[in-house]
């Protein structure tokens, strides 16, 4: 019989999409509360990958990643999705949020690296998602593999654009430091 080991702590990340820089400062003020600590940040791209998001968040959007100092554990990710949708909504209600007169001001996409993939959570099902609790999926995003991030066929087209590659790879050798200095000394 295998024996059962629990998982190592990953890295949590949140991916940010808005038309305002103010609203990913906002949103950092918050994931800080949640989360802690930020210790990895992106740079401000473009995001021109699709149109999907236009009839609730407008144009000309920005994306940012962050990711966080404290490791989790990736049991976590359902709450941590709970927690940006909740954060959402809030940002929407702020002065700024509604200034900008659509829908959806943010988007909070989380989740987590780990040496071999990046995954993210979900709240939609589809066919290459798997459940994970709390009305939360999760899906296996990009792998790590020979010492590059690589794409399956469903992963988004930005995230497969490599445009991301260099923060996410940043975050993978900040975990792999934590990583490392988390084993006992034998």
């Amino acid at each position: 019989m295998a024996q059962i080991k629990p998982p190592q702590q990953v890295k949590l990340i949140v991916g940010m999409l808005s038309q305002l820089e103010e609203l990913f400062t906002a949103a950092e003020l918050e994931m800080f509360v949640r989360w802690g600590p930020i210790d990895i940040y992106s740079q401000v791209m473009e995001f021109d990958f699709t149109r999907y998001y236009k009839k609730q968040m407008g144009d000309s959007l920005l994306r940012k990643f962050v990711s966080f100092a404290e490791l989790i554990d990736p049991a976590d990710l359902a709450t941590a999705k709970h927690q940006s949708n909740a954060l959402e909504s809030a940002l929407a209600q702020t002065n700024i949020g509604r200034e900008l007169g659509v829908e959806r001001p943010i988007n909070l996409d989380p989740g987590y690296i780990e040496p071999s993939k990046l995954v993210l959570a979900s709240t939609k099902n589809y066919s290459h998602r798997i459940y994970i609790g709390e009305s939360i999926y999760a899906e296996c995003t990009l792998q790590f593999h020979q010492g590059k991030w690589e794409s399956w066929p469903f992963t988004y087209p930005d995230y497969g654009s490599g445009k991301y590659d260099e923060f996410l790879s940043a975050v993978r050798e900040k975990l792999l430091e934590q990583q490392s200095s988390q084993k006992p000394n034998t």
